[in-house]
Order: C-alpha cells, then sequence, then structure tokens
C-alpha cells in the first residue's frame, strides 16, 4: 500500500500576503494533481486582519488610521467565515488537502478540524471543546481557536488559527467571527489560569510544543504520515500563477 505521505512545511514568520500566494498555488498544483501529496503549512504573519465571506459591516471597529497606528494590515479573502486576526504567537495552519483522498463533505472537514486543535490542547492540558452552532474551539465560554476555509473541487486552502501567546488586545479592533461580546483566550492564559499542565505557559518552547502536538494530532486524524518539507521544496513543485 502506498504511503499517504503530510509534507509539513514551517514558514516560520511571513507575511500575510506572501503566505496567500503560496496556499493559492500550492492548491492550484494539488488541483492538477502536480502537487501529489497533502501539505499543511505552519506560519506566524505579523499583526493581520481578515475578512472573510460573511463579514458584516460594522464588525471591523477600527478606523484606517487605528489599524495603522498599530500596524496591522487588512485583507479581504475568499474563505469562509466573519472577521479575524492574525499576528504573532498565533499558531496559523493552512492545509492543502485534496479531500476525495478522505471524506468528500466539508462539514466532516470543519469537525476534522476542530478536533485536531482539542487533542492538540488536550495533550497539553487544556480541556478544549466545541461550542454547538459555532465553528471553532472553545475552553468553557473562551474562544480559543477560530476556523475559516475554502474548497475547489474538494481541494481546500486557509484554514485554522490557535492561540498561543497571542496579544490579545488585537481582538478588540473587531467583533471577532462577528460573535458578540465574545471572550477570546489563549493557550497561555489558560495555563497560566491552571498553573499546571504538560505545556508550561512560562517556557520559551511553548509555541513549539503546541506546534509539534499539532501536526501529530493533524496527521493522526487524517490517517497520514508526516514529513518535514520546506517552503523551497514546496515553491519549486508548484506552477506560479
Amino acid at each position: 500500500m502506498t504511503e499517504r505521505l503530510l509534507h509539513v512545511v514551517d514558514l516560520g514568520v511571513l507575511p500575510y500576503g506572501d503566505a496567500l500566494a503560496l496556499q493559492r498555488d500550492a492548491a492550484r498544483a494539488r488541483l492538477a494533481g502536480t502537487l501529489s501529496h497533502d501539505v499543511l503549512l505552519l506560519v506566524e504573519h505579523p499583526p493581520v486582519i481578515t475578512l472573510g465571506r460573511s463579514t458584516k459591516a460594522g464588525h471591523l471597529l477600527a478606523t484606517s488610521n487605528q489599524l495603522s497606528a498599530r500596524g496591522v494590515e487588512l485583507y479581504e479573502v475568499e474563505r469562509g467565515g466573519d472577521i479575524t486576526f492574525h499576528g504573532p504567537g498565533q499558531l496559523v495552519g493552512y492545509p492543502i488537502v485534496d479531500l476525495t483522498r478522505h471524506t468528500q463533505d466539508l462539514h466532516w472537514y470543519l469537525r476534522q478540524l476542530e478536533d485536531v486543535m482539542m487533542r492538540a490542547l488536550a495533550a497539553c492540558g487544556i480541556d478544549a471543546a466545541r461550542n454547538p452552532g459555532k465553528t471553532g474551539v472553545w475552553v468553557r465560554d473562551r474562544k480559543i481557536a477560530s476556523i475559516g476555509v475554502h474548497a475547489r473541487q474538494w481541494v481546500t486552502w486557509h484554514g485554522f488559527a490557535l492561540n498561543v501567546t497571542t496579544d490579545l488586545s488585537y481582538f478588540d479592533l473587531m467583533v471577532p467571527c462577528g460573535i458578540q461580546d465574545v471572550v477570546m483566550t489563549s493557550v497561555e492564559r489558560e495555563l497560566l489560569d491552571a498553573a499546571t499542565g504538560p505545556c508550561l505557559a512560562a517556557s520559551p518552547s511553548l509555541f513549539d510544543d503546541v506546534r509539534s502536538r499539532t501536526v501529530t494530532s493533524f496527521a493522526a486524524l487524517f490517517n497520514l504520515t508526516p514529513r518535514p518539507s520546506d517552503a523551497a521544496a514546496l515553491r519549486a513543485s508548484v506552477p506560479v500563477a
């Protein structure tokens, strides 16, 4: 039986526009069949707010001057969902996955992404769960991770954002995910509140710990074998639009 591989590409810190172009190129290659395996792009972004297809007027609370003052970029993109923030200390994952090799059901895929993060958080000692009717991952009444995806012919891009050591004050610039009065949280905050767990909030390796556990969880839930790769190898294998 042919091994089902997941190429894991750690992009480090990368501007949102560059990562968006790369995932679109990778998705086109997956659709064309020139990219023969699923890919998980992992990245941290400089501060950026993205507007999904469901963003409602009034959910961005900041003016352009206020965004500029905080160094926040703004993008309108094709993913589902409402408004959200990406920034330092947040683990962002962009799976380029061909669902014809898994399950051709976007609701199943969203629940899988929730399970990926719930399992990774459990491994860190955080009891996370779903909030019925609201896509994402929660710790009781606090939201710790957001999901917004896009798919064409069952190939996915965009993905998930898990707050690890994120400066949560950036979420004050918006109505996060379009949910009024939502309280955002992070792995660091939850561990500090609990003062226990296999992942230590004060550890400089916290982000690396969460990233590693997320990769392990993703590979297990999608029945894939993870293989580390790099951005140069991925760019060499995909056509540029």
